[in-house]
C-alpha cells in the first residue's frame, strides 16, 4: 500500500479548498526545508499554471508579525555585554570572557521566558529569592565580599532583562523570544491588516505560549487553519511521549470544542521492515551506513535516493559519512546545522593561535616557533595541498629542528606562497591587524577550493562561517580598542565561536537527502536511516543548561528534560510514520567517551512491536583478514639452511 505523505495532502486541500484565491493563502511550516517539498507536491497535482501560496516557516511568520529583525546569537552577546557594563559597579565589572560563561545560560532563559510570555520579574525575582533562602542561614557579620557580590548578582537580574529588552526594541532587532513576545503584542493590528489573507498552519507538534496564542487568534478570527500529522497510534495512548503536545492542544483548545481535530493518520501499523544494526565505535555507522545505500542502489540501479534519508543523531557523522558513501551516489543534499568546534577552519586557526601566542610568550623580539605548532600548520588539509611547502616539511624533519625562529623559517622557504605568509605573519600589531590577517587568509584559502567537488563545497561552507565570526569580532573590536591582548582575543573567540554554526541548506529535490533530526520535520522517507540511537545521543538526555531550578520551571509552565524528551519521540516516530525500510544504527561500545546503551527509542519499538513489523537484530564487526591467523612462514632454501648451521656453530651473537 503507497502510504500519501504529508505534504501531498496539504497541496490536495490547498488546491481543492484554496484554488480560487492561492494568492491571498499563507502556509505556515515549522522550517524552510519543508517548503521546496511542498512546492514540489503542489507541481505533481496540478495540471494547468497556478499562482504559488506563500510559504514561509514559523519564524519568519512570527518576525513578518513583530515587525523586528533577528539578531545574531554573536551579535547579541556583545549587546549584553554593552548592557552589563552600564548597569554593572565598575569594581564587580567582570572581563568579557568570564562574563560570556554565564551570560549564554541567561540569554536562553530569557528567551525562553519570553517565548512562554511569563512575567520576567516575577521568575526573576523568584531565583533572587531562591538563593536568598539558600544563604538564609549566614550570619550578617560572616557574609564575606564574595558572596555579597553573588547576591547583588541575582538582584541585578531584572535590570539586565529589561534594559537589554528596551535596548534591542530601540534597534529593532531581538532575540527569538523578545520577537514572539512583541508578535503577541502586535496581534490585533496584524490581524485588521491582513483580512484579506488566509493561513494554513501545517505540520506542528510542539508549540510555545506564543506560538499557541497567535495560532488560537488567528483560528478564531476565521483567517486560519491548522492541520496536524499525528498517527492514531500515538494520540490514543495517554502515555505516549510522541502524541504529548497534541494531546494537550485537542482536549485544551476552545476550537476543537466544536470543530473536528484534523489529522489523524493510520499509517503507522503498515508493513515496516526494522533492521536495528549495532557496531563498535561511531566511525563504524558511518560505513554501515555508506553500504545500506550502496545496497539501495544495486536492487534499483536507476533509483535516484531521493526518497532515501540519512538522518544524524550526532552531527560529527557527517564528514565520516560523506567519505562513506559509495561513489555510484551521484547528487545528495544536506540540509542541517554544523557545530563550529568540530569545524576543520576553526580547527586551523586554533592551531594558528596557539602557535603564535607560545612565539610570542617566548620571545616576542626573535619570534621563536615550535616545530610541532608549524608542522600542525603546514600539513592541516587546508593548508597541505594549497601552501607548496612540502620541501620544508621535509627539511624540518630531516634536520630535526625542534625551534625555529621567525627569520629562519623565512629562509628555508626561499619562494613562499601568500598562503604561507599569512599563515606566519608575525602577530605583534595588536587585535584588529591580527583578525584582519586572519580574514585575509580565510579569503585566500576559499578561493582555493573548487565549487565542482562536493566536498570542498561543504568545506567552502566551513570556512565561510568562520570568516563570519573574524569579521563579526573586527566589528567588536574597532569599537573597544582597549582591549588589545591577544591572550584576550583568543579567549573570546573561544567563546563566540560556541555560538557560530554552519548551516547546510541544499534545495535540490533529487538524490540523497542528509538531515538533521530537526531538519525532518514534516517531511516522509520510504527509507530512512538513523544514526546515533544510544541513549544520551537519541534522545539527547537531561541538559540542566538553565538558571531557572526544574520545580520552578514546572511551576510556571517552561519546558523541562521531558517536554524536550517528547519532542525527540515525536520526530522520531514521524520519520517511522510512513516509511518502509527503516535502518536504526547504534553503538554497542559500553564504555569510552561515545559509548552508551542503546536507545529506548529501539526498546520501545520492541516492548510494543506493531503486527505487520518485521523486526530484526544485527551485530556488525570488523572483519579480520584471514592471513591475519597464519603465522609467518619465510622459505628457505638449502643454500641459506647450511649458512645457518655455520653461523649457529661460531655463534649468533
Amino acid at each position: 500500500m503507497t502510504n500519501t505523505s504529508f505534504l501531498d495532502k496539504i497541496a490536495s486541500v490547498l488546491i481543492e479548498n484554496y484554488s480560487d484565491n492561492l494568492s491571498n493563502t499563507i502556509v505556515v511550516l515549522p522550517n524552510k526545508r519543508a517548503k521546496i517539498f511542498l512546492i514540489e507536491a503542489l507541481k505533481n497535482q496540478v495540471t494547468t499554471n497556478i499562482l504559488s501560496p506563500e510559504i514561509i516557516s514559523i519564524e519568519d511568520f512570527v518576525q513578518n508579525i513583530a515587525g523586528i529583525r533577528t539578531i545574531d546569537p554573536i551579535e547579541l552577546l556583545f549587546e549584553f555585554y554593552e548592557i552589563y557594563l552600564s548597569i554593572t559597579d565598575k569594581a564587580n565589572q567582570q572581563s568579557f570572557e568570564l562574563f560570556a560563561n554565564w551570560a549564554k545560560t541567561l540569554l536562553q532563559d530569557f528567551n525562553e521566558i519570553d517565548r512562554y510570555l511569563l512575567d520576567p520579574s516575577h521568575v526573576l525575582s523568584y531565583l533572587k529569592d531562591i538563593e536568598d533562602i539558600k544563604k538564609w542561614g549566614i550570619e550578617v557579620e560572616n557574609k564575606t565580599p564574595l558572596l555579597e557580590k553573588y547576591i547583588d548578582f541575582w538582584k541585578l537580574l531584572p535590570n539586565y532583562y529589561q534594559s537589554l529588552y528596551t535596548h534591542l526594541l530601540n534597534k529593532g532587532i531581538g532575540y527569538q523570544g523578545l520577537i514572539y513576545r512583541e508578535a503577541v503584542k502586535n496581534l490585533d493590528h496584524f490581524t485588521n491588516s491582513v483580512q484579506e489573507k488566509h493561513f494554513v498552519f501545517a505540520g506542528f507538534n510542539a508549540l510555545n505560549a506564543a506560538e499557541e496564542k497567535i495560532i488560537q487568534h488567528l483560528i478564531a478570527a476565521d483567517q486560519a487553519k491548522i492541520y496536524w500529522d499525528v498517527d492514531q497510534t500515538f494520540l490514543n495512548d495517554p502515555y505516549h511521549d510522541a502524541g504529548l503536545f497534541v494531546r494537550r492542544f485537542k482536549e485544551n483548545w476552545k476550537h476543537y470544542k466544536l470543530h473536528p481535530f484534523e489529522w489523524i493518520a493510520d499509517d503507522f501499523s503498515h508493513t515496516k521492515n526494522i533492521q536495528v544494526v549495532g557496531t563498535p565505535k561511531t566511525i563504524g555507522q558511518a560505513k554501515i551506513a555508506g553500504s545500506i545505500i550502496e545496497n539501495v542502489i544495486n536492487e534499483d540501479p536507476n533509483s535516484k535516493l531521493d526518497k532515501v534519508a540519512v538522518v544524524l543523531g550526532e552531527e560529527n557523522l557527517l564528514v565520516p559519512l560523506l567519505y562513506s558513501l559509495p561513489s555510484s551516489v551521484g547528487a545528495l543534499n544536506i540540509t542541517m546545522g554544523y557545530s563550529s568546534k568540530n569545524n576543520p577552519a576553526q580547527i586551523l586557526i586554533a592551531k594558528l593561535f596557539k602557535m603564535h601566542t607560545n612565539a610570542l610568550s617566548r620571545n616576542a623580539k626573535s619570534y621563536v616557533l615550535y616545530y610541532k605548532d608549524v608542522l600542525d600548520i603546514l600539513t592541516h588539509p587546508l593548508v597541505e595541498p594549497y601552501a607548496k611547502t612540502t620541501a620544508l616539511v621535509q627539511t624540518i624533519n630531516q634536520n630535526n629542528y625542534t625551534f625555529i625562529t621567525h627569520q629562519k623559517l623565512m629562509e628555508l622557504n626561499v619562494i613562499p606562497s601568500e598562503l604561507f605568509l599569512l599563515l606566519f605573519q608575525k602577530w605583534e600589531k595588536g587585535s584588529i591587524p591580527v583578525l584582519e590577517t586572519i580574514s585575509r587568509l580565510l579569503q585566500t584559502i576559499k578561493e582555493n577550493l573548487s565549487n565542482d567537488n562536493e566536498e570542498e563545497k561543504i568545506t567552502k561552507a566551513f570556512v565561510f562561517a568562520i570568516f563570519k565570526v573574524i569579521n563579526k569580532l573586527i566589528n567588536y573590536y574597532s569599537k573597544h580598542e582597549h582591549i588589545d591582548k591577544i591572550e584576550t582575543l583568543y579567549a573570546i573567540y573561544k567563546q563566540v565561536i560556541d555560538l557560530a554554526e554552519v548551516s547546510f541548506e541544499g534545495e535540490p529535490l533529487n538524490g540523497l537527502q542528509i538531515m538533521g533530526v530537526l531538519e525532518s520535520r514534516v517531511l516522509d522517507f520510504d527509507t530512512v536511516i538513523v544514526t546515533s540511537m544510544n541513549e544520551g545521543k537519541f534522545p539527547a538526555g537531561k541538559s540542566q543548561n538553565s538558571f531557572i531550578p526544574y520545580d520552578v520551571k514546572r511551576e510556571l509552565g517552561l519546558p523541562t528534560f521531558k517536554e524536550k524528551d517528547a519532542i525527540y519521540t515525536y520526530h522520531f516516530y514521524h520519520l517511522l510514520q510512513r516509511a518502509k525500510n527503516i535502518y536504526l544504527l547504534y553503538n554497542t561500545e559500553s564504555e569510552g567517551l561515545d559509548a552508551g546503551e542503546k536507545s529506548r527509542f529501539i526498546t520501545q519499538l520492541e516492548v510494543e512491536k506493531q503486527n505487520n513489523h518485521t523486526l530484526t537484530h544485527e551485530i556488525y564487526n570488523a572483519v579480520l583478514p584471514e592471513t591475519a591467523y597464519q603465522p609467518m612462514v619465510i622459505p628457505k632454501s638449502e643454500s641459506v639452511m647450511l649458512r645457518l648451521k655455520e653461523i649457529a656453530e661460531k655463534g649468533f651473537s
